[in-house]
């Protein structure tokens, strides 16, 4: 394929979605990230779209909403992993609300195996994934549904959410930042999304290494309020997310990175507990958080220990123990 080829279909790729990653571009133009990078600046350069953290998006600053369509072929993979991981987060018997996204519809997928779980959910996808699990029980808010997420929305979704309480809410969104968290571009989304953060003892976000660093008009989830992120390992090359990483550990954000097939493990990885394909990381939180699991200093990884470094550790520990 010709350069001025695969920069028109870049091109129409960015226009169609809002934002897209050089993995996935590279993917769908079946060429390197390397190429591909070297294309999107192109690109910047006659101001047709501007590089954004691992990817590219509409000129402007802030990037618009795709339509669920669009959404559903994005970052495949790493929807995949990240809800693989974020799925182990939750125990039987829990209550939990899940937001509406192609992410939390991926996680309602794995959360029909858990038993004697209520969901509580704005979204006919969450629904819809969990409409034959038998031990599974799906509460559905009011409101009125928008279409392009299949989402239910407005005053009749935020009443049905008074006065509930629950012990986690699992959300995505258009955007992740340190300074203003997780946002999204649409007003009535965002609206919703914040009567369900107020029902949860815990937030954990679910976002794809492309929302890193991207903000867009509405904020749903204060960076103060997040209790975990749940991310895949961003392209080796991506600074800015890894920057972006660190600021939003430093802020108190617990971080686990999940791995996807095929993909070089980030440093700290293992496998385990996401399955044998996948990898691991956890950040631990850098000081008290609300209701928060761990803590710890600084964008430290926590690795899955195997019964050898397990051993090794409680050596080291005694040892340690004995100097004193």
């Amino acid at each position: 394929m010709f350069a001025a080829e695969r920069r028109q279909l870049i091109l129409e790729m960015v226009r169609a979605n809002g934002a897209v990653s050089l993995r996935e571009l590279a993917r769908v133009v079946q060429t390197s990230e390397v190429t591909v990078r070297r294309d999107v600046r192109a690109l910047e350069a006659e101001g047709l779209l501007d590089r954004r953290h691992g990817g590219a998006v509409l000129p402007g600053g802030f990037t618009r909403e795709s339509g669920f369509p669009q959404k559903s072929h994005l970052a495949t993979a790493e929807k995949t992993a990240i809800a693989d991981l974020a799925a182990g987060l939750v125990a039987e018997g829990e209550a939990i609300v899940v937001g509406a996204g192609t992410t939390t519809q991926e996680l309602a997928r794995r959360l029909a195996r858990v038993p004697g779980l209520t969901v509580v959910t704005n979204s006919l996808l969450v629904a819809q994934a969990l409409a034959h699990a038998n031990r599974v029980e799906v509460v559905m808010t009011g409101g009125t549904l928008r279409g392009s997420n299949y989402a239910l929305v407005g005053s009749g979704a935020e009443q049905s959410l008074q006065g509930l309480r629950v012990s986690k809410a699992f959300l995505s969104g258009s955007g992740l930042t340190a300074e203003r968290g997780l946002s999204t571009s649409n007003m009535l989304s965002a609206s919703v999304d914040r009567a369900l953060v107020q029902a949860a003892a815990e937030v954990v976000v679910l976002a794809d290494h492309t929302k890193l660093g991207t903000d867009t008009m509405f904020q749903t989830v204060p960076t103060d309020v997040i209790t975990r992120l749940v991310t895949d390992e961003p392209p080796a090359h991506d600074d800015r997310a890894g920057t972006e990483l660190q600021a939003l550990a430093d802020q108190g954000v617990q971080i686990a990175v999940a791995g996807t097939p095929g993909g070089a493990p980030g440093p700290g990885s293992a496998g385990g507990e996401a399955g044998p394909a996948r990898q691991r990381r956890d950040v631990a939180l850098p000081g008290p958080r609300r209701q928060g699991p761990g803590a710890g200093t600084g964008f430290r990884a926590a690795t899955a220990l195997g019964e050898q470094g397990a051993a090794a550790e409680q050596r080291a520990r005694v040892a340690d123990l004995r100097r004193r």
